[in-house]
């Protein structure tokens, strides 16, 4: 059984992390190398060590996300890679924005609880456009008449936002708006692009403003 050298094994997930459009894990890297010629145990992790060094004066850095590592762009030199994608910025109603923010720090929380707290109806194209998006998802009900379903955010919301785990989220007294959590910008990958309107909503004073990646919302 052949026994590769840690050069060739940096080389391989690093080629790997920057052919992925997504973040990998150090089990999805190990399973790049087959049987036969398997990444000698400890490789994987000094790559991908070894590679965090290598970035300290680039323009991107290697982290770990909640679903694994990625190759994104440093927040010093975000404001001018962003540019490529200003066209085609995700752009979301106030009221998709408020309810995902709720979600993030109040989760798990039903969607009746939610309105309880904006002071209006959530509309059911803001779940469902969050849960198309993989930004949240139902992960119980609540024991109350009706069982109303418990929402959470996902990996690839934590992913989005540069984070791996929630505990990493700014503590909500000193957040005065979700915009300070930019989304990470990975390295080579495209942005999504879409607008999501509620015109079920209207009358929300809010909702007919759409902003890009932006979230204010009250505390209690």
């Amino acid at each position: 059984m052949t026994e590769l050298d840690q050069t060739l094994v940096t080389r391989i997930v690093e080629a790997a992390l920057l052919a992925a459009n997504q973040p990998l894990s150090v089990v999805q890297l190990h399973g790049l190398f087959p049987l036969d010629e398997p990444a000698p145990e400890g490789s994987v992790e000094t790559a991908l060590a070894d590679l965090q060094t290598a970035c300290a004066e680039r323009g991107v850095e290697l982290v770990e996300l909640a679903s694994g590592w990625r190759f994104q762009v440093k927040a010093d030199v975000h404001p001018w890679v962003a540019r490529l994608w200003t066209e085609r910025q995700t752009r979301y109603t106030r009221a998709t924005l408020e309810t995902l923010a709720l979600i993030a720090y109040r989760q798990p929380i039903t969607r009746g609880e939610i309105e309880q707290v904006r002071g209006v109806a959530v509309n059911s194209s803001i779940i469902k456009a969050l849960e198309e998006r993989e930004w949240i998802r139902v992960v119980g009900h609540r024991d109350v008449p009706g069982k109303p379903e418990l929402l959470a955010t996902t990996k690839a919301f934590l992913d989005y936002f540069g984070l791996k785990r929630l505990d990493e989220l700014p503590p909500l007294s000193e957040l005065k708006d979700i915009g300070e959590l930019e989304p990470q910008l990975p390295f080579g990958a495209e942005m999504v692009s879409g607008t999501i309107t509620d015109t079920a909503e209207a009358t929300d004073q809010h909702q007919d403003e759409i902003v890009p990646d932006t979230i204010s919302i009250e505390q209690n």
